[in-house]
């Protein structure tokens, strides 16, 4: 029984001596790091919060068109927004697989699936981009109607927002090819999927928003306090 405690005791507890002032000062700045992404997820939040009420507010007045409701409008069909919508959840599930991986200990297959969902998120700029050209060519440009602006306002803001979001992709694709070992990694693609799964929770919300008929705008807008 003596040696079991000999053996089993945490000596550094009873002195005082935290046993690993690494993984502690890694913690510290994960922690930092995940409230200062908490912050500004808040402030982005209240951005597109400010952009909907607004959104609602101008669908009341007469010269707003909506883009849904008859068939012959833009989002009559809602085929490319649904396919673009499926490269954003597969992103976000390889985000998601990546993290997974990382914490199994799989390395290579962590770096794979994060490269994936890097390129999920590319296409689906890229096919965004696209349906910004097409509703151009249909003469629902930027200018033409408030109803098309606040189509190019919200899907530019969360493009942005994304395409930051590839860009930063670069912090745990560092840290995995400098083999900085499984906490640095591990901590930063927690916050990157906290990222994604954000980005796309915003755009099925704002998928919701924008594919809606007038009527609804109508019962929103009458709950909201925003009537014209």
């Amino acid at each position: 029984m003596k040696l079991w405690q000999a053996l089993t005791e945490k000596s550094w507890l009873e002195e005082g001596i935290p046993p690993a002032p690494t993984a502690s000062l890694a913690q510290r700045r994960f922690l930092s790091q995940r409230t200062a992404l908490g912050l500004f997820l808040a402030i982005a939040t209240i951005l597109f919060s400010l952009f909907a009420v607004t959104y609602l507010t101008h669908s009341q007045y007469p010269g707003f068109l909506a883009l849904t409701g008859e068939a012959w409008r833009p989002l009559g069909d809602l085929s490319q927004l649904w396919i673009n919508t499926a490269l954003l959840v597969t992103s976000s599930l390889l985000m998601q697989w990546s993290l997974n991986n990382a914490r199994a200990g799989k390395p290579a297959l962590s770096a794979g699936t994060l490269l994936g969902a890097a390129l999920f998120a590319l296409q689906f700029l890229v096919a965004q981009l696209w349906f910004w050209q097409q509703l151009n060519g249909m003469g629902y440009g930027v200018t033409s109607n408030p109803s098309s602006s606040y189509f190019f306002l919200f899907t530019g803001v969360h493009g942005l927002h994304l395409l930051g979001g590839v860009i930063v992709l670069y912090s745990p694709l560092s840290h995995m090819w400098r083999a900085s070992g499984a906490v640095p990694i591990i901590n930063s693609l927690r916050l990157c999927t906290l990222y994604w799964h954000y980005l796309l929770s915003i755009w099925l919300l704002l998928f919701l928003l924008l594919t809606r008929s007038p009527e609804t705008y109508r019962v929103l807008a009458a709950l909201c306090g925003v009537e014209a």
